[in-house]
């Protein structure tokens, strides 16, 4: 097999909507970075978004020390391109099945091996295949210092091969990049980061609608320009509603679940995930009728397509309904919420609907003893 084909065999990642299931102000970002904003100024042509790359910098730079760099050297005389083309792509095999069983001490170390046989064999594919693994991997490890700098390497060698700064894969990273700033606290990086994707995927889709139909590209890579604007406006949403601007993300997190229906139907588990952190937003907003609707629909939805994480929707609603103080119907699907989430072996989330089923209680005797009052007022009266 050619490093190609591996490459086509494992792609960097699936363009889709980012999922998030999560209630205003809630814990439920346990698999999600969580963002922060201030505001930013604009720059670059036109007045749209500086470019991502304005934090790059493009000079290369090594992974590793001199001795290792210098035994790579050594080695590479030992080994022809073939060979080590071969061993690459058994590396990133093993790396991969390491992941997906969780061993990522493993994947890392067979990361590192991959990342100097391709340095030391001049296989430019492996070195930004590799690189932008080992990226991801750091970013699921929670190691974003060094996450940053793997990304940053990686568009280097994607730039200097004169890939345009539009190209789906330079998006992708900076919205990776962007999480990053966002964890990290940079937030007018971030900020400008997220603002780079989602601007730049607009004005690519917009020329695509102006293209002869012999210049357009191919449909896939259309389809994923789409969802990968989907995924901007997703990760830009959430960063909004982190910051208690509900208005904004609002309007996010309708944009993405327009591409998302149109694009992936209003079945498909990631339309449900929309629907339901739209009803967040709404909520959060104290609009507390439209995201009912919202989140009832995206509850229906889920329990009929057996969505994985249905419990977490249902969740939200039962929050929605409290807030609407309709405290009998919320018990009730507080408590099917939570019986799914057992099932499911969910302690994070059973944890959290736990705290949330002593806050409906607090609220619920906080109501009766204000109607308590209230009668007992208008009883004086009489």
């Amino acid at each position: 097999m050619s490093l190609g084909a591996l490459l086509r065999l494992l792609p960097r990642t699936k363009l889709q909507v980012a999922p998030l299931l999560a209630a205003a102000g809630r814990d439920f970002c346990r698999r999600r970075l969580q963002a922060r904003a201030r505001p930013r100024t604009y720059g670059g042509r036109n007045g749209g978004a500086t470019p991502i790359a304005f934090s790059l910098a493009l000079s290369g730079f090594s992974l590793f020390s001199q001795e290792a760099e210098e035994e790579t050297e050594k080695d590479a005389k030992e080994s022809s391109p073939e060979e080590a083309e071969e061993e690459i792509i058994l590396l990133l095999k093993k790396a991969k099945l390491c992941i997906m069983k969780g061993e990522l001490e493993e994947a890392e170390r067979l990361l590192h091996e991959a990342a100097r046989l391709s340095h030391q064999s001049e296989n430019r594919s492996a070195v930004i295949y590799t690189y932008d693994t080992m990226a991801n991997l750091a970013f699921l490890r929670g190691q974003l210092d060094h996450a940053e700098k793997l990304f940053k390497a990686a568009m280097s060698f994607l730039l200097a091969g004169n890939m345009e700064q539009d190209d789906n894969a330079i998006i992708e990273m900076s919205l990776k990049l962007a999480s990053i700033y966002a964890a990290q606290d940079q937030d007018h990086l971030a900020r400008a980061g997220y603002q780079f994707c989602i601007l730049t995927l607009e004005e690519k889709i917009t020329k695509q609608k102006d293209m002869a139909a012999d210049a357009l590209p191919a449909e896939e890579e259309r389809v994923n320009t789409r969802l990968l604007l989907g995924m901007s406006l997703d990760s830009y949403a959430r960063y909004l509603l982190a910051h208690k601007q509900a208005a904004a993300a609002e309007r996010m997190y309708e944009q993405a679940l327009q591409i998302s229906m149109e694009v992936q139907g209003e079945t498909h588990p990631q339309t449900v995930v929309l629907m339901n952190d739209l009803a967040t937003a709404l909520d959060a907003q104290g609009r507390y009728d439209d995201a009912y609707a919202r989140v009832r629909r995206a509850s229906d939805l889920a329990q009929q397509t057996e969505h994985p994480e249905a419990y977490v929707v249902l969740n939200n609603l039962a929050g929605i309904l409290m807030h609407k103080e309709d405290f009998s119907q919320a018990r009730r699907i507080y408590k099917e919420a939570l019986k799914q989430a057992e099932e499911a072996g969910d302690g994070a989330v059973v944890r959290y609907i736990r705290k949330e089923l002593a806050e409906l209680s607090r609220r619920q005797k906080q109501a009766k003893a204000a109607e308590n009052l209230a009668k007992k007022g208008n009883g004086e009266k009489d």
